[in-house]
């Protein structure tokens, strides 16, 4: 079930009037606005719809107008979602100011997790009228309904007589004036509903356009918050990373320029480290103290070994030899 998903899932990018259009289908109700639903008692019903008996409908509200009456029906909302232990944190404070982007937010995850449930099809066993008269105001909401639904079906008649004669009048005395000047055509007021929704559906593009942009933008932060830290900040790796979050233009450059500063960090650590030349060095001066210790203790012993007749015999071998250090 879809009882925890992110800000970047598809649901979070359904259309209003797609949502209206379930809400509407699916309870037999006539809301323009998603604001409309955010006394609560609209949610409670979807649950209602899905899982049958799991909402004590006479405890919601439907006539709900101050936030004390909303809060209630949100209470019953928050029992049933610990019934069901559903993960979903429901932000009260905010859907009660009837805020449009808020309240399109938590019905956007309403539609998703009553289309996990049902499949998304319709419950054709579920009567929301008959459900609704056990709540507080749903038999109004049920009436208001029912003469919306039958203005809107009811076939238009022919124009009344005043109407007619009216534009006889008019016909009449269009055709004595001789001169007539051209006027600029009004907009009529029925344009007006088109341009307020075309202005709310603005509002809540650039709403939800700002939220994403601070989504990424705190994803940002929080590296370059890493980056910083001192037992990684003289990493090569990290200068790269700083040098693109740090760039000031969109050149495709900065990247290129960051995989040469880790390659150039690469090549820096080829040579060999001293400490190897070191260890290399130090058997030989330690072979070279051995050797003449061992030539020491040879001498030293072999004097000790000869005797005196032959000391004077080595001696005088050495002076017939020629030596320059014997003087005569």
């Amino acid at each position: 079930m879809a009882t925890n998903i992110g800000m970047m899932d598809p649901a979070y990018f359904v259309g209003r009037n797609e949502i209206l259009a379930w809400i509407n289908s699916t309870l037999h109700l006539n809301i323009s606005k998603v604001e409309e639903a955010a006394s609560g008692a609209i949610h409670c019903q979807l649950m209602d719809s899905v899982h049958p008996g799991i909402v004590p409908m006479h405890k919601v509200n439907f006539d709900a107008k101050n936030e004390y009456d909303m809060i209630n029906n949100y209470k019953v909302l928050q029992d049933v979602f610990n019934k069901l232990k559903i993960n979903k944190n429901i932000e009260v404070s905010k859907l009660v100011k009837k805020r449009p982007l808020d309240n399109l937010e938590f019905m956007q995850w309403m539609k998703r997790y009553c289309d996990s449930v049902s499949g998304g099809t319709m419950m054709n066993s579920y009567k929301p009228l008959e459900r609704r008269e056990a709540c507080k105001g749903g038999k109004e909401v049920g009436k208001r309904t029912a003469q919306t639904h039958q203005a809107s079906t009811r076939p238009s008649t022919a124009p009344s007589k005043s109407q007619s004669s009216h534009n006889t009048r008019r016909n009449d005395g269009s055709s004595n004036n001789t001169n007539p000047t051209v006027k600029l055509a009004r907009p009529t007021s029925s344009d007006g509903p088109a341009y307020d929704e075309k202005i709310t559906e603005l509002k809540l593009s650039v709403d939800s356009l700002e939220k994403e942009r601070d989504f990424y933008f705190a994803k940002l932060r929080d590296i370059e918050l890493l980056c910083q830290c001192p037992e990684i900040e003289d990493l090569p790796v990290v200068g790269a990373i700083q040098r693109i979050l740090y760039a000031a233009d969109e050149s495709t450059s900065v990247v290129a320029e960051a995989q040469a500063m880790i390659s150039q960090q690469q090549k820096q650590l080829k040579p060999l480290s001293p400490i190897l030349e070191v260890s290399d060095e130090k058997p030989k001066s330690d072979t070279q103290k051995r050797k003449n210790i061992l030539t020491i203790e040879v001498d030293n012993v072999a004097n000790s070994a000869l005797s005196p007749r032959q000391r004077i015999s080595d001696a005088s071998d050495v002076h017939c030899s020629g030596s320059p250090l014997m003087s005569y």
